[in-house]
């Protein structure tokens, strides 16, 4: 498609899947963009972090979505530590140590990056939520309501919002997420904050297990500013009687996790982790901390006439395969080469659902996986050494999915 002659097109949300996808739609040849996002301010607050692997960091950066320019933390090892009351460092037993290159990002100011690489021309309606999305019963293209008044227009809509997503409702029906059957707690604070954070070198993330569950725990950078925060994860089942709505996917705001789950938190970090990340769990402010129960599906198709899905509105695999942000970058650099490398708006679609869905299903099955061995049926840590957790590892990642599947195309 030549570029600003293609079809006119509406993004459906405005975070990073959205914004990839605008600049990656433009570039591919679309018309008049315009991007719907529900919030009505900067999306730059979210302080979590993300993790880019490297060798996906150089195809995104060939493509031309991220580079060097963008705040990030260069990580070089993963070491497993188990709690062990006679290891002399209050870090715990180390099991474990592998390479690891991987760029950890800050959410917020990976968001603000994009957001300026949006094109001029890309108009960007905050404020805006889409109420429906069907399709067009006088022609080809697809309505789109914001609000009470008429519907708009347009040659294709793009779904970039999230795992509620109005495009993959409009596009695939009833797609429902399905609860893992654990939560994950995330908090992130200034490093200075811990009492020895020179214990913890700077290029490692360090993967603390225990029974039921295990903590990851990364350094990212703190914003605008040069500092550095420590940012974790930690998974662990609830206790019985007290599992999120089976329906009901939403993060806690800080703050508003019911007690008998802070209270299980307090146990896990004081009776099972190392003192030092144990440590690390309690010096997070309630006003910190984050609770998400975690959900997992894929869509069946990544698109439908006039439709597309990028992002979580396609697919949300767990957090353990470590790809979340890049695979909506890789969605949006497969648009775009869709996009380019057709001449119809049906073989492009045709095309992105070709390149994308199989790799959605890939992701969600690589997250149950890890998911299950991690936090469900976790092994006796304490009983393994290097050979039986190496061992271990490759039969979880045998096809190699961990930290996304290398991209299958380029862009021009």
């Amino acid at each position: 498609m030549r570029r600003g002659q293609g079809p006119s097109v509406a993004v459906v949300g405005g975070s990073i899947a959205g914004c990839a996808a605008a600049l990656a739609l433009r570039r591919g040849g679309a018309g008049a963009v315009t991007v719907h996002e529900r919030a009505t301010g900067p999306l730059d607050a979210r302080g979590v972090g993300v993790a880019l692997h490297d060798d996906r960091y150089a195809e995104l950066a060939a493509s031309g979505y991220v580079d060097a320019s963008m705040p990030w933390v260069q990580m070089r090892r993963r070491r497993w530590y188990v709690r062990d009351d006679a290891a002399l460092s209050p870090l715990g037993r180390d099991l474990w140590t592998t390479p690891f290159p991987f760029r950890a990002y800050n959410w917020g100011s990976l968001w603000r990056e994009l957001r300026r690489r949006v094109p001029a021309d890309v108009e960007v309606r905050s404020g805006s939520p889409v109420r429906e999305v069907a399709a067009d019963p006088d022609g080809d293209g697809v309505l789109l309501r914001t609000g009470t008044g008429a519907p708009e227009r347009f040659d294709l809509v793009v779904g970039a919002d999230g795992y509620r997503s109005v495009v993959r409702a409009a596009a695939c029906g009833d797609v429902r997420p399905e609860y893992a059957g654990y939560t994950a707690w995330r908090g992130a604070f200034p490093v200075e904050r811990l009492a020895a954070p020179g214990l913890w070198p700077e290029d490692e993330c360090a993967y603390v297990v225990f029974p039921g569950g295990h903590l990851i725990v990364y350094r990212i950078p703190e914003g605008s500013g040069g500092g550095r925060h420590a940012n974790w994860v930690l998974y662990t089942t609830p206790p019985p009687g007290h599992a999120p709505a089976p329906d009901s996917p939403v993060s806690l705001p800080p703050g508003t996790a019911p007690a008998p789950l802070r209270d299980h938190l307090a146990y896990v970090a004081a009776e099972l982790l190392p003192p030092y990340w144990g440590d690390l769990v309690r010096q997070t402010t309630p006003e910190e901390l984050i609770l998400q129960p975690l959900y997992d599906f894929t869509a069946a198709r990544y698109t439908a006439p006039g439709m597309a899905l990028t992002g979580d509105a396609a697919t949300v695999a767990r957090p353990h395969t470590g790809a979340g942000a890049v695979k909506a970058l890789q969605d949006a650099t497969a648009l775009e080469a869709a996009m380019s490398g057709t001449s119809t708006l049906s073989a492009a679609l045709a095309a992105y659902d070709a390149d994308r869905a199989a790799v959605g299903r890939t992701m969600v099955t690589l997250g149950r996986r890890l998911g299950r061995e991690l936090v469900e049926r976790t092994p006796r840590w304490g009983d393994m050494d290097r050979t039986e957790l190496e061992k271990w590892w490759g039969g979880l990642d045998g096809s190699g999915a961990f930290g996304g599947r290398s991209l299958t195309r380029r862009t021009g």
